[in-house]
C-alpha cells in the first residue's frame, strides 16, 4: 500500500506514519559476492573511528566507515537533508532525539524494529525510547541521554551556609542567600529554550501530543505555566544571572571566582565543569530540585544511531546500531573516545562510570544521583517535527522579557500559538490543547 506525501502529512505523524507500513518490503541488497558489506556512519562525535574500530576487527564481513560532519544545528543536518533530497546520504546517522520527526517528515529514517531491533528495544529506558517510538516503530535506536541533576560548588555553598535545595521553593531561598552574598547560584540562559524545556518537562509538562490524526500542543498547562511563573519571580528579584549562558567563556570565569555556585544540567555537564580551573574537588552533584508535582529529574539532550532510508543495507546498518548502542565494549568505547552522554541502556552505565571521581570529592555520582534520576524521568514526553523552530520561538520571546518586560508566560501562550502555526505551514493536522 502507498500513501502520498500530502495524503500523509494531514495525519498526526507526518511521513513517519507511512514508514511502518513502506519498511516491511525493504531488504538489504547483497554486495559483490566475497566482498563485504560497507556501511557509511555520519556523526560529529570525535574518536568515533576508534569505536568503529572494534566492530570492524570482530566483523570483517560488515565495515563501517565513519564521516565525520558538523553538529546537527551547526550544519551537520542540513547536509543530511540535502543529501536525502537527492537521493543519497549515509547508511548511519547521528540523530538527536528531538530531531528524529523532523527526519520522519522527509522519510529519512527505517523503521528498525523491521530489520530486527526489537530484539533489543526492552534493554533501554522507556521514557528514551518512547521519545523514537510511533505507530509501534523505532525511528533510532537511543545512543545517548541527558538525565538532570544540581551541580555546585562545596565551598561556595558552606561559605554561604546553605544546603544543596530539594525542592524549587527551596533553591529559591538558596538563590536569596547567594545575593545576599553578593553572588549567584545560578545562571538562566536566556537564549537556549531547551533549558526551559527541561525545567518543564519534570514539573509534568507535555508539549507535544499526538490524538489521533492530530498533533496536540499544549505549552500553556499548568505545569508550563507554574515553571514559566516561578522564573519570571527569579528575574524579577534578580535571583539567577540573565547576561551568560551555560559553559560560554562568561560562566567558566564566574564559576571559577565563584561569582556563581551552581548549575542544573545533564549528566554530560560533568566532563565541562572540569574545565573549570583551579576547583577540582570541590565540586559535588545533587538531585536536581522538584516542583510541587512532576518528576525526579527532566532530559536535556539526547542522540541516536538512525538507520537512514537512503541505505542500501539496513539490516546490516541496524545490526551494527543494535551493537553500538547496548554492547558493553561499545558502550565503554564511546565514553572513552567519545565522551558521549548518559547510556540509555538500563542495565549498564558504563565502566568508567561506576568509579568515585576524584574532581567531584570522591562522589561516586553517577550511581548515586544520575541511575535514580534516569529511572525518574517523564514518561509521555514526546517531540515536534519542528522542536528546534520552538526553541527559537520560545528564547526570542524569553529576551524580551529583559528588553520590554514581557513576562515569561506570555512568552510561552506566544510560543504554543507560533508551533500550532508551523506544523499547520508544513501542512499536519494540528491543534492547541
Amino acid at each position: 500500500m502507498e500513501l502520498s506525501r500530502r495524503t500523509v502529512l494531514r495525519g498526526g505523524l507526518g511521513v513517519g506514519a507511512s514508514l511502518a507500513l513502506g519498511a516491511c518490503g525493504r531488504t538489504s541488497l547483497d554486495a559483490a559476492a566475497g566482498e563485504p558489506v560497507r556501511l557509511t556512519y555520519w556523526s560529529w562525535l570525535k574518536g568515533l573511528d576508534k569505536v568503529t574500530d572494534i566492530w570492524n576487527a570482530k566483523n570483517p564481513h560488515v565495515q563501517v566507515e565513519t564521516v565525520w560532519i558538523k553538529s546537527g544545528n551547526q550544519g551537520g543536518y542540513q547536509k543530511l537533508f540535502s543529501a536525502l533530497a537527492s537521493g543519497g546520504g549515509p547508511d548511519l546517522a547521528h540523530v538527536e532525539l528531538r530531531q528524529a520527526s523532523a527526519f520522519m517528515m522527509v522519510d529519512g529514517l527505517v523503521d528498525m524494529t523491521q530489520y530486527g531491533a526489537d530484539a533489543v528495544t526492552d534493554r533501554f529506558e522507556a521514557s528514551v525510547l518512547n521519545q523514537v517510538t510511533f505507530n509501534g516503530g523505532v525511528y533510532g535506536l537511543p545512543q545517548d541521554s541527558g538525565p538532570t541533576a544540581f551541580f555546585y560548588r562545596t565551598d561556595v555553598m558552606e561559605a554561604i551556609g546553605a544546603e544543596p535545595p530539594a525542592t524549587w521553593e527551596d533553591w529559591a531561598a538558596v538563590a536569596r542567600e547567594y545575593r545576599a552574598a553578593d553572588r549567584y547560584l545560578e545562571c538562566f540562559p536566556i537564549a537556549d529554550g531547551g533549558y526551559f524545556c527541561a525545567y518543564a518537562m519534570q514539573a509534568g509538562a507535555n508539549w507535544f501530543q499526538i490524538d489521533g490524526d492530530s498533533w496536540v500542543i499544549d505549552m500553556t498547562d499548568d505545569a508550563t505555566l507554574e515553571v514559566a511563573a516561578f522564573f519570571d519571580r527569579a528575574i524579577d528579584e534578580n535571583l539567577v544571572n540573565v547576561s551568560i549562558s551555560p559553559f560560554s567563556p562568561g560562566w567558566f570565569a564566574a564559576a571559577g571566582t565563584g561569582q556563581l555556585g551552581a548549575i542544573t544540567s545533564a549528566s554530560w555537564a560533568d566532563e565541562l565543569i572540569k574545565g573549570v580551573g583551579g576547583t577540582e574537588g570541590l565540586w559535588r552533584v545533587a538531585p536536581m530540585p522538584r516542583w510541587t508535582g512532576g518528576f525526579g529529574s527532566a532530559q536535556l539532550g539526547g542522540s541516536t544511531v538512525a538507520t537512514m532510508s537512503s541505505s542500501r543495507h539496513p539490516q546490516e546498518a541496524t545490526d551494527f546500531a543494535m551493537w553500538m548502542t547496548t554492547d558493553p565494549e561499545a558502550i565503554d568505547a564511546q565514553i572513552l573516545h567519545c565522551g558521549i552522554g548518559w547510556s540509555p541502556v538500563s542495565d549498564y552505565i558504563g565502566t568508567p562510570r561506576l568509579q568515585p571521581s576524584e574532581f567531584f570529592g570522591g562522589q561516586n555520582y553517577n550511581t548515586e544521583v544520575f541511575v535514580p534520576a534516569a529511572q525518574q524521568q517523564n514518561p509521555n514526553w514526546s517531540w515536534a517535527p519542528t522542536t528546534q523552530q520552538v526553541f527559537n520561538v520560545l528564547s526570542d520571546g524569553f529576551r524580551t522579557k529583559l528588553t520590554d518586560g514581557v513576562p515569561l508566560v506570555d512568552s510561552c501562550r506566544a510560543a504554543q500559538d507560533a508551533t500550532v502555526r508551523m506544523l499547520k505551514n508544513k501542512g499536519l493536522n494540528v491543534r492547541a490543547a
